[in-house]
Order: structure tokens, then C-alpha cells, then sequence
């Protein structure tokens, strides 16, 4: 284990967080590229229940759950499922994903979305609970007209530049605010 692993590991120990490494050792399963922002919970007492594919973000406040005790006290069970996020998905902020869902490949969850039903490939969906609201394609090509009419700023534009000046992010504050949106690198 490299330093900066353990080091991610105790921090992430702190906050009462398990690391994606520890849930593998428990049997999570995760492809290539996946990346967990912080602050996601994935259900570490029924992790090999969970399989995540290729090319998946889960943005900050995501939780994965593979049980639900809400049965415990009345049926004396918890109530569990397997739950499959296909390839090429983004869950956004804040969504939860509960047990005995799948997500197919190349979808998009909107941020605070409750996603209590399977989810089919090519979607978007958002809400509570998430439902399908247009195609992956028609969204990628709604974003990119978005993109060729709205400023668009480089990596220097974010804290991974340290040198990132007053003035630029004002400049980029004057622009959105006239525009609404835009897109950084």
C-alpha cells in the first residue's frame, strides 16, 4: 500500500468512512476507472451484493444500498438485493440507490434522485423516485449545443491550479453570471 493510500485510508477511517480497497476486500465489485467522490456510501455490510462497472463516478453524498432494515422490527428479516450499475454511468449528488436495483450502461442520475426502480441503458432519470426523462444521446447532444454557446474555461480556471489568480475567477464569475452556465475542463 502506497503512502498516500494508507494515509487516504485513516482519514477516510476518521469520518467514519470505509475505503473503496476495503470494501473490495469485502467483495464489492468495481471495474476500470471508476471514480467515488467523497462522502458516498456504499452498503459495507452486504458490499458483494454490489457490482459497479466500467467508467462509473459517483458524485459527492452517493449512497449504494444492497439492504434495508426498515422490515427488521416487523418481519424479523432485513430485506436485501443485488444491486448492478452497468458502464459509463454518473450518479449524481446526493442520489441513493436502493437494494435490488440495476442500472444499465451509458445512463445519467440526476443529483437527489431516489433510484427505486431498475433503470434501462441509454437513460437519463432524475427524482424522487427517478424516472427516465429523455435518451443518454439526447442529452449529450442537448449539452454539447450548451457547450458551443456558453464560455468554456481550461484547467487553469480550477484549484487544481494553484496559481489560479483573483482576477480569473472573477472573470469567470462576470461570464456566468451573464451566461447561467458554462463548462471548465
Amino acid at each position: 500500500m502506497s503512502l498516500k493510500s494508507f494515509i487516504r485510508a485513516k482519514v477516510m477511517r476518521l469520518r467514519s468512512e470505509i475505503s473503496t480497497e476495503d470494501l473490495i476486500a469485502l467483495g464489492l465489485t468495481v471495474g476500470k476507472n471508476f471514480s467515488r467522490q467523497e462522502k458516498t456510501l456504499i452498503d459495507q455490510s452486504h458490499c458483494w451484493l454490489i457490482t459497479i462497472g466500467d467508467d462509473v463516478t459517483l458524485a459527492p453524498r452517493v449512497h449504494i444500498l444492497a439492504h434495508d432494515a426498515s422490515t427488521k422490527k416487523a418481519l424479523g428479516y432485513t430485506r436485501i438485493g443485488v444491486v448492478n450499475i452497468g458502464n459509463n454511468v454518473f450518479i449524481g449528488a446526493s442520489s441513493t440507490i436502493l437494494p435490488g436495483i440495476s442500472i444499465g450502461n451509458n445512463v445519467v442520475i440526476g443529483a437527489n434522485s431516489v433510484v427505486s426502480r431498475d433503470i434501462p441503458d441509454d437513460s437519463v432519470a432524475i427524482g424522487n423516485p427517478a424516472k427516465v426523462i429523455c435518451t443518454y444521446d439526447e442529452f449529450v447532444s442537448r449539452k454539447k449545443k450548451e457547450l458551443e454557446n456558453n464560455p468554456c474555461f481550461d484547467e487553469s480556471y480550477t484549484l487544481r491550479n494553484p496559481k489560479i489568480s483573483e482576477d480569473m475567477k472573477k472573470e469567470m464569475k462576470e461570464k456566468l453570471e451573464k451566461s447561467k452556465i458554462g463548462y471548465v475542463v
